[in-house]
């Protein structure tokens, strides 16, 4: 059965000791460890150390090894369990050290998926423009179980929801360019709903919102798109018939009737 011949310190990782074995009136190099390894096998020189507790030993050593990973992963920022076994995965530790890695994470309470799902909501509220459902998206592909995203959600209350979409509505509207004002609302509607906000809350944005768009501005879009829509048809009709497609995509652009007579009128020839 070897002894342990001599036990040194690592030059560049000082929590780290290599383990030398006597052999044949020498010694040779058997394996190394942490320090909390080393502390908490009581290893010392002497020590009779038989094949299966060296293999103890380098095992225990490979879990604390992957366990120090997992902490230094989640020293940037708070990680859903998926998160954690993934970057484990990728780093080539074993499923059953994964396991293992991530009990002793949960006992000593460093993973907490509700936790997390409550820390990245209110992350997304502080940075994003994003509403719940989007954010619930965010975190089912972290992992999250559905019920658990689902708890964490409540802290993003309809005041807060309404806030943020109407800091955005206000926003793009300010940019909504020679539109409509009727199609700026309907493209801020359609783009609020792909962030992920609520129908009551978007109604209640929509019905809130006060339009900067005068008579003027209407105009000048009506005239843009109009030059624009003429320009395209102008070569294939004429009279009634130009009139009336003009008439039809300037009504599909979401402008009324009279701004688009009057365009009609000053525009095209009779």
């Amino acid at each position: 059965m070897p002894k342990i011949a001599k036990i040194t310190t690592q030059k560049k990782k000082k929590n780290r000791y290599n383990i030398f074995l006597e052999n044949a009136g020498g010694e040779k190099y058997g394996f190394s460890v942490d320090e909390d390894i080393l502390v908490n096998y009581h290893l010392h020189k002497g020590m009779d150390l038989d094949a299966e507790t060296i293999e103890q030993l380098v095992e225990r050593d490979t879990v604390h090894k992957s366990f120090t990973l997992a902490i230094n992963y989640l020293s940037y920022r708070m990680r859903s369990e998926k998160e954690i076994r993934k970057y484990l995965d990728d780093k080539e530790v074993e499923p059953e050290q994964i396991d293992e890695v991530v009990d002793r994470l949960y006992e000593q309470k460093l993973l907490d998926d509700m936790e997390f799902a409550k820390a990245l909501v209110r992350t997304r509220i502080n940075t994003s423009s994003k509403g719940p459902f989007m954010v619930k998206k965010d975190l089912i592909e972290k992992g999250v179980a559905a019920s658990t995203a689902e708890e964490a959600l409540t802290f993003y209350t309809f005041d807060k929801q309404y806030e943020k979409a109407m800091k955005f509505a206000e926003k793009k509207m300010r940019h909504g360019g020679r539109k409509s004002y009727r199609q700026q609302i309907q493209n801020l509607q359609q783009t609020l709903m792909q962030k992920g906000f609520k129908n009551d809350v978007i109604q209640e944005v929509v019905a809130n919102l006060e339009s900067d768009q005068g008579e003027d501005e209407e105009w000048q879009a009506v005239v843009y798109q109009g030059e624009k829509i003429l320009q395209k048809y102008a070569r294939k009709a004429e009279g009634y018939e130009l009139k009336h497609k003009v008439k039809g995509a300037l009504y599909r652009k979401g402008f009324d009737f009279d701004a688009i007579d009057r365009f009609l009128e000053e525009y095209v020839e009779s």
